[in-house]
């Protein structure tokens, strides 16, 4: 949630640390700040370090800075959402006690038995913040005169810590050097020609370098001028990979749209060719997935599977409970990731653990994935952010390739994450051959039509924003699917609640009848996801009963659907295509939908507000 980044170089570090930060904003914050260790002055014995902190967007922190400016080389920033303590400028980082500076992600989860030792030691504390904590912690072992001074003081006081963390810590005693440890939370190093990098985000450096490395749980790493080394928990120096990013800034850029958002609906038909690129073998009619090391043997051992995620991920992994099921004959269940871990799972070596997150770093999903490790599951992941920790951590990964995706509201990762489950689906029913040749030839075939289909409906969009006219001042609205449509339908809701804050729900269209009915009048706009599939017959019905009712519907309709017209008070047309892809081709229209009745209110599309892109904190 929270963004961090560091530099140290030859470039001023306070534009370096803005230009990171502004990157990272899409994580969503309530606070920034800096702190640059200021030089070319002598006239002190310790370079002095500048601290500059503002509540709010960036843009007050980049205004205080027009007023108060640093200068130096060194320095570290964040980016804050408040967990310990109210949005303020004393909670926000970065957090200076004596000569150490502090920035941190995560939850320092024993903090306030760490804050009453401290306490009765005499310590006072100027924040609310758990991080504040650890500053004293490092502040009282830092040794000055002893050269590793600075990686000794972190690496005791992180013996004391427990929780899911990122910290990044510099020292006006130690001018030249950055110390950062990882544990739960992202932190990737960035090296340049005699200058390096430290950020929560491969996304913030990729103005100045592509050559980083990912740190894996239990890093601890000591910056200097392009020098980078690398330490595990015991003080012990480890190797770790340089690895060459391809993503270019101009992918994280708007490129003339609006908002993200808007742009990244608009990358959903590039994305999935990009995730099927290779993997779809429409010659053949096959599916490669040569990534995967699971075996027919293995496989064949497996009587369950989970698919655990989060949010938006979560209504993917329904969609693709309903392909793995249909593929393999192996039951599937769909877990919310947040509350996996707290019922005792079913979980043991016949269990295949599936989870779903575009970051690779959801703390929730991340902690379910290390829970069905420790029982002895084969874990998968389908993730969009390579060396992620959820990536990393599981015996195999399907990358979605969808590229930086920025606004908050997810869309080009959620119709890449099908798209990837539903090849697992046809690769993993092949091995078992519960799938025909013919099928799967059929399948492979529909997938490779799917971009064109996207970019045909999108040529046609000015429909999607005369009916989002007609919703901007409603305070509720209903949405209905039924099988597949069902998990699209909660998508849409999520996606209108989400950036208009219009109260939205979804619900299975024929449990309509089992409470939703009674909030229908003419007052409630009511989404029915009514394509020409073999439930069509009784969502009609359901779509019936709400006209019965004076609601007022919307209906999601395949082109050419003659009837839906007289059943429907206003229509948005998908192209006709195999039931198979119906539910992108649904989800399409709810997303642009949702993101014209935010843009015509007016909200923060791509930054709503109490909502974070990536969720590293329980």
């Amino acid at each position: 949630m929270c963004g961090i980044v560091g530099y140290v170089g030859d470039h001023e570090a306070s534009e370096v640390l803005i230009s990171g930060l502004s990157k990272l904003e899409y994580r969503g914050y309530d606070s920034a700040g800096i702190a640059v260790m200021k030089s070319g002055d002598h006239s002190t014995a310790l370079p002095q370090l500048q601290v500059r902190r503002s509540v709010g967007k960036l843009r007050s922190l980049s205004a205080r800075l027009q007023r108060e400016p640093v200068r130096g080389n060194l320095g570290i920033g964040h980016t804050r959402w408040a967990t310990h303590g109210r949005p303020s400028e004393e909670n926000a980082h970065p957090h200076t006690v004596g000569s150490v500076t502090v920035v941190h992600n995560g939850i320092i989860e024993n903090h306030l038995e760490l804050k009453s030792s401290l306490a009765e030691r005499g310590v006072s504390f100027s924040s609310e913040t758990d991080t504040e904590v650890f500053s004293h912690l490092v502040a009282e072992r830092l040794d000055p005169d002893h050269p590793q001074g600075l990686l000794a003081a972190c690496q005791s006081a992180l013996r004391e810590v427990k929780g899911s963390y990122a910290f990044v810590v510099i020292s006006s005693h130690f001018p030249d050097q950055i110390f950062a440890a990882r544990q739960g939370s992202p932190m990737v190093v960035g090296i340049g020609q005699d200058e390096s990098f430290i950020a929560s985000d491969v996304s913030a450096l990729l103005s100045y370098t592509r050559e980083v490395i990912f740190l894996e749980e239990g890093d601890r790493v000591l910056l200097k001028r392009g020098q980078v080394e690398v330490f595990d928990a015991e003080g012990i120096q480890r190797e770790r990979a340089v690895k060459r990013v391809t993503w270019s800034p101009a992918q994280a850029e708007k490129g003339g749209y609006k908002h993200f958002m808007l742009k990244e609906i608009y990358e959903q038909p590039r994305a999935i060719i990009d995730t099927c690129a290779s993997r779809l073998l429409v010659s053949s009619g096959e599916v490669a997935l040569n990534e995967l090391t699971l075996n027919a043997e293995r496989l064949n051992e497996i009587n369950r599977i989970y698919i655990c995620a989060c949010g938006t991920a979560w209504h993917a992994g329904q969609v693709g409970k309903r392909e793995l099921e249909n593929r393999l004959r192996i039951p599937v269940e769909v877990d919310l990731a947040s509350e996996f871990r707290y019922r005792d799972p079913v979980v043991d070596q016949n269990t295949l653990m599936i989870v779903v997150s575009q970051s690779g770093e959801t703390a929730d999903t991340y902690a379910a994935l290390l829970e069905a490790k420790r029982r002895g599951a084969y874990t998968m992941s389908i993730c969009n952010v390579m060396e992620s920790s959820i990536a990393r951590a599981c015996d195999d990964v399907i990358y979605t390739h969808a590229g930086p995706e920025i606004s908050v509201a997810s869309t080009k990762a959620f119709s890449t994450q099908v798209v990837a489950l539903k090849l697992l689906a046809l690769y993993l029913g092949r091995m078992l051959n519960r799938v025909s040749p013919e099928a799967a030839q059929a399948e492979v075939a529909a997938i490779a039509k799917l971009p064109r289909l996207l970019e045909d409906f999108l040529k046609s969009r000015e429909a999607v924003r005369e009916v989002a006219r007609g919703l901007v001042n409603s305070r509720h609205c209903l949405y209905l699917g039924r099988g597949v449509q069902h998990p699209i339908a909660l998508e849409g809701a999520l996606k209108l609640k989400e950036i208009s804050y219009i109260h939205a729900e979804g619900y299975a269209a024929g449990e309509m009848k089992h409470g939703p009915i009674a909030l229908i009048d003419e007052e409630m706009p009511v989404v029915v996801l009514c394509p020409q599939d073999s439930h069509y017959e009784k969502t009609l019905s359901n779509l019936q009963e709400v006209r019965a009712r004076g609601g007022r519907v919307i209906a999601i309709a395949t082109h050419g659907d003659s009837e839906i017209i007289a059943q429907s008070d206003e229509q948005i047309w998908i192209p006709s295509a195999p039931e198979t892809l119906l539910s992108l081709l649904t989800t399409l229209p709810l997303q642009l939908l949702a993101y014209d009745v935010a843009d015509l209110k007016g909200t923060d599309v791509d930054q709503p507000r109490n909502l974070a892109k990536s969720v590293t904190v329980e």
